[in-house]
């Protein structure tokens, strides 16, 4: 475990799967956590890379020739949330308020390219930055996509009394058994999933997936919970993170009920549907920055 500190603001990330386990200010907590020898429960705090969420039937092509994955999520036949998220990571820098990890894709079964993968979690007067870096290694064309778990938590307040506004305009549809789409994504307009103004959690049973997420004036998107006092929490991303996945369990250990909120590049099964895919040539680098933010109340 690596801990980082700023004024009042710490941040715990761990060097298996290069997660977030904690980030507080002032003692107050604005993730879900987990104890410093126990396994992310449901993904806590994981980096999802080179792809997030779900490939369908743990296959997808590259170039016309089928590439078959480990089934990482055998229960749907499935594989799951990249390749790194329980790697060791080698550390580049840790210093009081930042610290940078690196972790090697190596060509493999179902993976035929080689990518190099950095994380950097750094706090100051705003929170918490968290930056994304890919960098193809290999000499074939690759393409990835990059997600993220966090559990935010509007403090110390309940998840179900917490308001959830998030900045997507469509929906993609699942078929619930195996957790993968089932079309197109559909506009959120006019239905119980148009979160844009803000609604409720009490009550919403959520595992999905939105999309169009528009950035604000600032060029950011922002999706924010936020308690009946006011307080609360905000994640926002730098506008290719195009797509949130929300997930609202009942049995999050030690806590109960949960949201996580979490910023992708892509949707489920990219790497079979080619939607919002990035693809970096040899020697290509790519970059970008999500962050948590605490709201006063």
């Amino acid at each position: 475990m690596l801990g980082i500190s700023y004024e009042g603001a710490t941040a715990v990330i761990t060097t298996v799967g290069a997660g977030l386990r904690s980030f507080e200010v002032d003692g107050v907590p604005y993730v879900e956590t987990f104890g410093p020898d126990e396994k992310p429960p449901m993904s806590a705090g994981a980096v999802l890379v080179p792809w997030p969420n779900r490939t369908a039937g743990a296959v997808w092509r590259l170039d016309g020739v089928e590439q078959r994955l480990e089934v990482t999520e055998p229960a749907r036949g499935n594989a799951i949330h990249g390749l790194l998220r329980r790697r060791p990571w080698d550390v580049l820098e840790h210093t009081g308020s930042l610290v940078s990890l690196v972790a090697d894709i190596e060509p493999q079964a179902g993976w035929p390219g080689a990518l190099r993968v950095t994380v950097s979690y750094a706090l100051d007067d705003s929170g918490l930055t968290v930056t994304h870096g890919v960098k193809n290694v290999g000499d074939v064309r690759t393409p990835f996509g990059v997600g993220t778990h966090p559990y935010p938590r509007a403090g110390n307040a309940a998840t179900d009394s917490c308001t959830l506004t998030l900045a997507a305009t469509t929906v993609l549809p699942l078929d619930r058994q195996r957790m993968v789409p089932s079309g197109a994504a559909v506009p959120v307009e006019g239905t119980e999933l148009d979160f844009r103004g803000g609604r409720p959690l009490a009550g919403m049973d959520l595992d999905t997936p939105f999309g169009g997420c528009v950035p604000g004036p600032d060029g950011l998107v922002h999706h924010t919970l936020v308690s009946g006092d006011g307080g609360g929490v905000e994640i926002w991303a730098d506008p290719v993170f195009r797509w949130v996945q929300v997930y609202t369990p009942d049995s999050y250990p030690g806590r109960g009920r949960a949201v996580a909120v979490e910023p992708m590049t892509c949707p489920p099964d990219a790497l079979n549907s080619g939607t919002d895919l990035i693809w970096v040539a040899p020697g290509e680098n790519w970059g970008a920055r999500w962050g948590i933010s605490p709201l006063a109340s």
